[in-house]
């Protein structure tokens, strides 16, 4: 995952029953994160401090005292790669349940508890990492982050919340699979990936779902939850002393260590492959993309600025200019760059009339080409810097952002001055640089495509599935 696009966080399984209570009882809740809005930016030089507990535990903390108001993310090494291998969607499904009841407490006393608390509590699993994002009143901190301890040491699994969240998983899965963007994404990592894990669904599949048992579920936690790998950013009313109690209480009870499967690094994704789904819808959707770089790549910040002037600049960006502006064959198209820690892809999305789709994925793959012959003017570059720069300090405007952006700057390694000098770091990459790169990066004959609906032609023939 990368500190310069961060990843979307889902808001986890069976939460929605509670945000609006959230907001409308707890007022003061709403206020502080809006009163945080101005507090706390890069250009506000935050401090950020590294709080270690008596027990050993590390956090990273920026104090902001100006409103009662405590963030804080974290994470464990692990994600939906140390998933049983006939079990696929495990990591996912736990994220559903940890706050379904926990200690001596059963799912509807423990989210009366969340509720009466004002405890923001929820969970995702991506690939890599299983993250948590928990934010509190000050007044109610002490009850609040006992409920994340049990949520954490003590979850309960209990089989009547096991079987409620199953179903809410394949409900999601069942509406997945009718829409095209997430068959395309689904099928692209397939191929991309083959026989690695990155190619199985976060969420897992009907099949694989359907055998998970809470066994599984207590198992993949006891695993991975461990301190070992844990990464810890807490934002706001909070001062370090407390906070590295608080670590110890929340924390200290887990594992020293993990017991984590080792899992090899993936194969860089390479074309040209194609694969065609048919689905009966008025439109159709392709996938398409093939590997980059990784995060600690010497180039990795210029292959994202150059996918920014490509496909990642909505309608400043190329391919919308290529393919809907001046032809107005799709309705959306764009790229982005991700890397994983075993792996790093650039893909894109591109969406338009079933007759049309063929043609769009020629152009897109000429102005790949053109790109990586020619690589991008000075001002688009110019730009690019401008937009990336300036926009910088939109991910810090709220606490919970900031501790968004600490928690993927410890897992990238990036260090405790990336937000000083990131902007820095920017400005510094040349034209020439850039262009060097787009050769490196920009496979237009190389593309690996995934296409959904019912086309009247496509770029090559692809192979049905």
């Amino acid at each position: 995952m990368s500190a310069l696009v961060t990843p979307r966080h889902h808001a986890g399984i069976g939460r929605v029953r509670r945000a609006l209570s959230y907001w409308v009882r707890n007022s003061t809740l709403a206020l502080a994160i809006v009163a945080l809005t101005a507090a706390l930016s890069p250009a506000n030089a935050m401090k950020i401090q590294v709080v270690t507990s008596p027990g050993g535990i590390t956090a990273w903390l920026v104090e902001a005292h100006e409103v009662p108001l405590i963030a804080m993310r974290f994470a464990f090494e692990g994600g939906s790669v140390q998933d049983p291998k006939d079990k696929n969607g495990v990591a996912y499904f736990v994220s559903g349940m940890l706050d379904e009841g926990a200690g001596e407490l059963n799912s509807v006393a423990f989210q009366e508890r969340l509720e009466e608390t004002a405890t923001r509590m929820n969970f995702d699993a991506t690939r890599d990492v299983f993250i948590g994002n928990f934010q509190t009143l000050t007044k109610n901190a002490g009850e609040s982050f006992e409920l994340l301890r049990l949520a954490l040491n003590e979850p309960r699994f209990d089989q009547d919340a096991v079987d409620r969240i199953r179903q809410q998983i394949l409900a999601g899965l069942e509406f997945d699979s009718n829409d095209p963007e997430n068959v395309a994404a689904r099928e692209w990592y397939k191929l991309a990936f083959a026989d690695h894990p990155y190619a199985l669904p976060v969420k897992g599949t009907k099949e694989t779902v359907g055998a998970i048992g809470a066994d599984n579920l207590k198992s993949y936690a006891k695993r991975v939850f461990a301190r070992d790998t844990l990464k810890v950013a807490v934002v706001g009313d909070i001062d370090a002393e407390t906070l590295a109690k608080v670590l110890d209480e929340v924390f200290g009870g887990l594992p020293e260590s993990g017991d984590l499967t080792s899992v090899p690094e993936a194969k860089p994704p390479v074309g040209p492959q194609e694969k065609l789904v048919e689905m009966n819808i008025p439109q159709s959707v392709a996938q398409f993309g093939h590997s980059a770089f990784k995060r600690d790549d010497d180039d990795f910040i210029a292959s994202y600025m150059l996918n920014y002037i490509l496909g990642g600049g909505g309608f400043s960006s190329r391919l919308m200019e290529e393919v809907r502006e001046k032809r107005g064959l799709a309705y959306s198209v764009y790229s982005y760059v991700h890397p994983y820690e075993r792996a790093a892809i650039y893909a894109g999305n591109v969406a338009t009339k079933s007759d049309a789709i063929g043609t769009s994925l020629d152009v897109i793959r000429g102005e790949i080409g053109r790109m990586a012959e020619s690589g991008p003017s000075k001002e688009e570059l110019q730009k690019a810097k401008q937009y990336l720069t300036g926009s910088y300090a939109l991910r810090f405007d709220t606490n919970s952002k900031i501790a968004s952006q600490l928690i993927w700057i410890q897992l990238q390694n990036l260090g405790l001055d990336y937000i000083d000098k990131r902007n820095d770091l920017i400005n510094a990459v040349s034209l020439d640089d850039v262009k060097r790169v787009a050769k490196r990066l920009l496979k237009a004959d190389g593309l690996i495509i995934t296409i959904v609906g019912k086309p009247e032609s496509s770029p090559k023939k692809p192979v049905r599935g």
